[in-house]
């Protein structure tokens, strides 16, 4: 694989092969939180992108400085500083989009998207790969909860960004408003693109202690988190 296919791949590879909704199962409390409105799914992929690309090239960028023992602490200092940046813009330029996402805004400072993409990618790799990594994760981001707002909001409220579609507005079925509903389409969402992928999107991993936030910590090393996880 030449360089530019290697730089394609880690802009592509986030939308589909390894979405980080689908795929890779992370970042669930948003996207089972604000997945029942189109507006409010894209609001929140877009803040999470934003944060994504920018911390990971500062983290990258200041990745031979940062000493391993805090490397933790002080990615999350950079994540926070980022999403504090986007919460005042957003507060200030669009109140309505703040309101509606509300304390989910917040808590992207430990969405595990950002964070497993500072320790397992931005910390190893180049500011501009980074940066690649940081916007195809965040489109696959954006691309699976609007894929889940859409079917929740049209079927659950009978709107479309709010507004009223003619037929499904008389005939809506609540239980895709409420958390039951989300974790359906979740699973269904989850299993088309294992279906349509054949199942060449969904890997096993290699879950060894090499990039684990919590290897420091553990005295167990692998076989204890076998262990840990029986």
């Amino acid at each position: 694989m030449n360089t530019k296919e290697n730089k394609l791949s880690f802009l592509t590879n986030g939308i589909i092969k390894e979405n980080p909704v689908f795929v890779l199962v992370l970042g669930t409390c948003p996207t089972l939180a604000v997945t029942t409105s189109v507006i409010g799914a894209f609001s929140m992929g877009i803040a999470a992108m934003v944060v994504l690309i920018c911390s990971n090239m500062v983290i990258s960028a200041l990745r031979n400085i940062i000493p391993d023992k805090v490397r933790i602490p002080c990615y999350i200092v950079v994540i926070a500083g980022f999403v504090t940046i986007v919460s005042m813009v957003m507060h200030a330029y669009l109140p309505e989009l703040y309101d509606m996402l509300g304390l989910y805004l917040a808590l992207i400072v430990v969405n595990c998207i950002i964070l497993g993409r500072a320790e397992m990618f931005a910390s190893k790799h180049s500011v501009i790969e980074s940066a690649l990594d940081g916007v195809g994760m965040g489109i696959g981001f954006t691309l699976a909860l609007l894929s889940m707002a859409l079917i929740r909001e049209v079927i659950g409220n009978g709107t479309f960004m709010g507004m009223a579609i003619p037929y499904f507005e008389n005939f809506t079925i609540n239980i895709f408003k409420m958390a039951p509903g989300g974790f359906m389409v979740f699973g269904f969402m989850i299993a088309i693109v294992n279906y349509f992928t054949k199942g060449r999107a969904i890997k096993k991993k290699d879950f060894g202690c090499e990039g684990c936030p919590n290897m420091s910590a553990c005295s167990g090393g692998c076989e204890g988190c076998k262990k840990e996880g029986e």
